[in-house]
């Protein structure tokens, strides 16, 4: 075409995040896996960083999320079918995470920085799909309970450990590996598991499940942990897609949810007709049997959360390095920089939150700090999950709002992790009862937080006047406050530590003592903030 209709060239654009390292190019991450006992995995990770960082994957990732799952209820002479139909895209990024161990390489070879290193995985894959992490999380979380059941974990561990991804729908012993879901939730109970009304009537040494279930995840798994009532109260069940003679089980596949966001991945309604079932511990004790579960799921969602926030900050910063406006980068103009610097100190603390939180279910001696930690950090990194994609979104303006750009369905995604495995109040709730009911647990968080004393004065104060209202026999009501001060006590005492000063003296001075304004860049004006923009880079 002749040079006299061209109306504009394309220009001032930036270039796509792609072709980069997750690992490499992200210094907080890397630190904190080295500090929190797995510098092992460090080339594992490298390795799987430069995978997920490919233009490639990153397409896979595109089209998975845009391709939602199919349910076929039916064949074509219409026998019960229950399957889920989804795009190719999904299931070469199932393969990548099964192959990097990410649904089971905790319980692989069991050892020091096993979960810190599993963890990292998850938060790298998170920022390219987070819709494949529901299996993988599900499954990994499974594995610890079915020892609740011997026979059922000698016949099914080996399966669920196989790094060798199987998506096809054939019972189990036909398939080079398995995958596990769970379907808890019922429409009249929601977070009250209590009021479940799926029954369960014995059936020899098996039982026979009658109900229904308002979301099951990831329906298209090999084995699911479910909950119903039997005769001795809610139990816990093993719920196999197939039955022991290979038949499809009873598990009627209803609809598939039409989700904000993780829409790669499938969420369900189902109907159990009979379906064929296996005993998972006590009977009457279900919660308690699948509570190790929910506490390695609650650990993903903080994970997942922190990962999600790690890329909403690394496309803001990236766009912002390459774009110009009145002359200038953006990156270069004050009232950006400190919007950026201001989100750079969120996705550091965290990652380094995350990290040490993964720490404490690897080690035994602290699985008390695990049980006061986990529900606080889940309802505090999980809330400011949205608002973190909300001002990211921002700095790319236009374009980051058409659906072409990766900040829609990081924005959808955010809220997801918040809701799941309970959402705010369940997990403030729970932390209190964990606070107020568990021996020595003013001691545990007393000896964190030390960790960091005499190094920040104001930390200091703001420990001591927490410490005072956590002993004072808190009220349900502040609840939500007081996770919120522990979180950011225990963030800010990591990084007091650990991380630059400039990190650390920038995130004290805007999250302590009340100085900081309630919208991300109201950072102190003397703030140095290059150091921040320069360490938080995606592209070093």
């Amino acid at each position: 075409m002749s040079d006299a209709f061209t109306t504009h060239e394309v220009f001032n654009q930036p270039p796509p995040l792609i072709d980069y390292n997750l690992f490499t190019g992200d210094r907080a991450l890397q630190e904190a896996v080295s500090r929190e006992g797995a510098g092992w995995a460090a080339s594992a990770l490298t390795a799987f960083g430069q995978t997920l960082g490919s233009a490639q994957t990153i397409e896979w990732g595109v089209e998975a999320n845009r391709s939602s799952p199919v349910l076929h209820t039916v064949d074509r002479f219409g026998h019960r079918r229950d399957e889920v139909e989804f795009h190719p895209a999904w299931h070469a990024l199932m393969a990548l995470g099964v192959k990097e161990g990410l649904h089971a390489a905790a319980w692989e070879r069991p050892q020091p920085g096993a979960q810190v290193a599993r963890a990292a995985g998850v938060f790298m894959m998170t920022q390219i799909e987070a819709g494949v992490l529901c299996p993988l999380t599900m499954t990994s979380a499974v594995i610890p309970v079915l020892a609740a059941a011997p026979m059922i974990e000698a016949e099914w561990k080996p399966r669920l450990l196989s790094r060798r991804y199987d998506g096809r729908l054939l019972p189990a012993p036909a398939k080079t590996g398995a995958l596990m879901g769970m379907g808890m939730t019922e429409k009249q109970g929601g977070s009250d598991l209590r009021a479940n009304t799926t029954r369960a009537i014995p059936d020899g040494a098996a039982f026979r499940l009658i109900g229904h279930k308002w979301f099951m995840s990831a329906p298209m798994c090999d084995a699911f942990l479910v909950l119903a009532q039997a005769p001795g109260g809610l139990t816990c069940f093993f719920l196999p897609r197939f039955t022991p003679d290979d038949a499809l089980n009873a598990i009627r596949l209803q609809r598939l949810k039409d989700k904000l966001g993780n829409r790669s991945n499938a969420s369900s309604e189902v109907e159990f007709q009979g379906a064929y079932a296996e005993r998972v511990g006590e009977e009457g004790r279900g919660i308690p049997t699948i509570i190790e579960m929910a506490n390695n799921t609650r650990l993903d969602c903080v994970v997942a959360s922190a990962g999600l926030t790690r890329q909403a900050v690394a496309q803001a910063l990236h766009h912002a390095g390459h774009r110009t406006a009145f002359q200038k980068r953006l990156i270069d103009q004050p009232a950006m920089r400190a919007v950026l610097a201001d989100l750079a100190l969120e996705s550091e603390a965290a990652t380094a939150l995350a990290m040490r939180l993964a720490r404490a279910f690897d080690d035994p001696g602290e699985a008390l700090l695990k049980r006061i930690l986990t529900p606080a950090a889940k309802y505090w990194i999980c809330k400011r999950g949205p608002i973190v994609a909300a001002e990211a979104m921002e700095v790319l303006g236009g374009n980051g709002y058409i659906e072409e750009s990766p900040m829609p369905r990081l924005y959808r995604e955010m809220p997801v992790n918040s809701i799941w495995e309970g959402s705010g109040n369940i997990m403030c709730l729970d932390f209190l009862r964990a606070l107020t009911r568990t021996p020595d647990a003013l001691d545990v968080i007393a000896a964190e937080l030390a960790l960091s004393r005499a190094t920040a004065p104001r930390l200091d104060e703001e420990a001591d006047t927490l410490m005072a209202a956590l002993a004072s026999g808190p009220h349900e009501s502040e609840a939500r406050y007081l996770a919120e001060r522990l979180v950011l006590l225990v963030q800010a005492s990591l990084l007091v530590r650990h991380a630059p000063s400039a990190v650390a003296d920038a995130f004290c001075a805007s999250r302590l003592g009340g100085a900081h304004g309630s919208v991300f860049g109201t950072l102190p004006r003397d703030t140095d903030t290059a150091p921040l923009l320069e360490r938080a880079s995606p592209t070093p």
